[in-house]
């Protein structure tokens, strides 16, 4: 089965369109998901026997919500809704916690996966002339493979370098005139900070675009980024629950991510009384799947924070689009009864230029109370030396991070380059405090 990576038909559907097309394709996976053994029983405790009782899209609240928790449960079998004989590929989730989410893909699917990567990566810009150099991680991982597999149906070049080995990447770089990068907004700083020590010069670089996901970032990060490296860098979103990258995408416009509707139905609710998010309220995003037969999920809760633009795009899509990804409702800190999500922290430092490009949250206790310390390395054209200005800077740091979060912090100065570099998903917070507290 093929499909076109630019659809114009159906990228630009008229909204009655759209959400007809939508509720024939939730019929279809209603259908499918009552073949899992999960939602057998949780579709026909709410009354749903087949597709055909879903008569319009309000109906989609009829339908209970699936949670990480769910997915757990069910391992290993309990969303396969197609016989085991027709699973082609399988990816999981680390399984840090004891069980892993497992889904699973018919060839059909992962044809329709690389479709809607392919939209995103030719709606940023990049066409079959360029190089794609693919620096994130290969394996159980969806990123890397969802992304080879899109550029390739681009008719991109693929390197598929994987994460790490800077010197590597850089070598393949030049050699074969990479124009585009996929990596994690933290390991591209750090590739920025690797060419100055290796002495690579950006005129020797061909690059153009930088696509940067995997984990959330802000604004000031991206544009740090595209600074720094002299490249545009588009926000991809996805989540390996609802098949890996190729979930939303920026257009060339950057003016928030489209959501591919016709593969997905989107909801923003409000994360404690789960009720929809009222106008353009930031909530919690809700995900069904309406491309993927082997494992829909239905109303799955994401965990991930964001909001619609109501205003059409100047692209002329009209799939909604989201605001970037704030954070998760699961990653909220809560110091001394005061909510903090790392992302205000981040959004503070990284817009003063004596800021390096690594940063660390620690949380731990203090005898009854939360302390909060902020380690950040110095931008390498700051002197370690001179204690006034070191002491000024971190004095500004504390001051601008109190009046975002009302927590007051230590700040903590390292060198440029001191503080340690993941090559995959950046670790930004480390909370020590007892579990039970």
């Amino acid at each position: 089965m093929k499909y076109q990576y630019r659809d114009e038909k159906t990228e630009c559907m008229p909204r009655r369109d759209l959400e007809a097309l939508q509720l024939e394709r939730l019929r279809r996976t209603v259908d499918h998901a009552l073949r899992a053994p999960f939602y057998r029983e949780r579709l026909s405790a709410a009354g749903i026997r087949d597709g055909g009782g879903i008569k319009s899209l309000d109906d989609l609240k009829r339908i209970p919500f699936t949670s990480k928790k769910d997915l757990r449960d069910g391992f290993p079998w309990g969303f396969l809704s197609i016989p085991k004989e027709d699973v082609i590929r399988l990816h999981t989730s680390s399984g840090t916690t004891g069980i892993p989410t497992t889904i699973y893909f018919s060839r059909d699917d992962l044809a329709r996966w690389t479709g809607y990567v392919a939209r995103c990566i030719y709606g940023a810009g990049c066409n079959k002339s360029d190089v794609f150099q693919n620096m994130i991680t290969y394996g159980l991982f969806t990123g890397g493979l969802g992304f080879h597999a899109g550029a390739e149906e681009v008719g991109m070049l693929v390197i598929p370098s994987g994460p790490g080995n800077t010197t590597r990447q850089f070598r393949l770089m030049r050699d074969f005139g990479t124009t585009v990068v996929h990596a994690t907004p933290s390991f591209l700083l750090h590739v920025e900070t690797k060419m100055k020590e290796e002495g690579v010069k950006r005129e020797s670089l061909f690059l153009k675009r930088a696509f940067a996901g995997a984990e959330p970032y802000s604004e000031d990060t991206r544009r740090r980024i595209e600074e720094l490296l002299r490249i545009d860098v588009y926000n991809s979103y996805g989540l390996s629950e609802m098949n890996g990258p190729g979930v939303a995408f920026e257009c060339q416009a950057k003016n928030g991510l489209h959501i591919w509707e016709d593969g997905y139905i989107a909801e923003i609710i409000n994360p404690d009384t789960l009720e929809p998010a009222a106008g353009g309220e930031t909530g919690e995003l809700v995900l069904t799947i309406l491309c993927r037969e082997a494992s829909p999920l239905l109303r799955y809760r994401t965990r991930d924070l964001t909001g619609f633009y109501d205003e059409p795009c100047p692209c002329g899509r009209t799939h909604r689009r989201l605001r970037r990804i704030t954070g998760r409702s699961d990653d909220m800190l809560i110091i001394n009864g005061v909510n903090v999500f790392p992302s205000q922290i981040e959004e503070a430092i990284m817009a003063m230029k004596e800021v390096g490009n690594n940063y660390l949250i620690v949380v731990e206790k203090e005898g009854v109370l939360d302390k909060l310390t902020v380690k950040t390395e110095v931008g390498p054209d700051v002197f370690m030396d001179d204690s006034r200005p070191l002491n000024a800077l971190r004095e500004r740091i504390r001051k601008t991070i109190q009046a975002s979060i009302t927590v007051n912090p230590r700040v903590e100065l390292h060198e440029h380059g001191s503080l340690p570099v993941s090559e995959g998903k950046a670790v930004r917070v480390r909370d020590t405090r007892p579990k039970d507290v």
